[in-house]
C-alpha cells in the first residue's frame, strides 16, 4: 500500500473571468432535496501529454483560467447557497464570489497507486481539499477544487 502526503497551498477563490448577472435563483424541487445537501467528492486522474513533464505552476494557471472562463457561462456555480425566508427552501445567490481552488503537490506517481487504478484509491484523503463539514453547504463555495501534481 502506497502512502504519501500532499503539500497544499492556501485556498484561493477563482472568480468568473468577466462580470456576471447578480441575481437569486431558487433551486428546483429536484435540486432542493434534503438528501442532496452535501458536498460530493470526486477524484479524477489525468496524465501529462506525451513528452511533456507537468510543471505545477503552469498546470494550475491553465486550470484556473479555464475555470474562470467557464464560470462566466455557469455563473450560479460562483455563488453561494442560502435559505429563503419563511421556510427551508434553498436558493443560489449569484454573487460571483468564485469557487475554491487549492494547488497541491505530492511525491507519488499514478503508476505508484496501482494498476488498474480503480476505487478505493490509496490515500484518497490526500487528493481532496478540505471543505470542512460536508453537510454545511450554506454560504460556502459551491465547488472545491484541488489540483495535485507529482513533484
Amino acid at each position: 500500500m502506497v502512502t504519501f502526503t500532499a503539500r497544499r497551498g492556501e485556498p484561493e477563490l477563482v472568480r468568473p473571468a468577466r462580470p456576471t448577472p447578480t441575481e437569486t435563483k431558487a433551486l428546483s424541487d429536484l435540486d432542493d432535496q434534503w438528501t442532496l445537501r452535501f458536498y460530493e467528492s470526486i477524484v479524477g486522474f489525468f496524465r501529462a501529454p506525451p513528452g511533456e513533464a507537468p510543471r505545477p505552476g503552469k498546470v494550475a494557471r491553465g486550470i484556473k483560467v479555464a475555470v474562470a472562463a467557464a464560470l462566466v457561462y455557469y455563473y450560479p456555480m460562483a455563488g453561494r447557497l442560502r435559505k429563503l425566508p419563511g421556510g427551508n427552501r434553498l436558493a443560489v445567490d449569484c454573487t460571483g464570489e468564485g469557487v475554491a481552488f487549492v494547488e497541491a503537490s505530492a511525491d507519488v506517481r499514478l503508476e505508484d497507486l496501482g494498476q488498474p487504478l480503480v476505487p478505493p484509491y490509496p490515500c484518497v484523503e490526500e487528493f481532496l481539499g478540505d471543505c470542512g463539514d460536508t453537510r454545511d453547504v450554506l454560504g460556502k463555495p459551491l465547488l472545491f477544487l484541488q489540483l495535485t501534481v507529482y513533484t
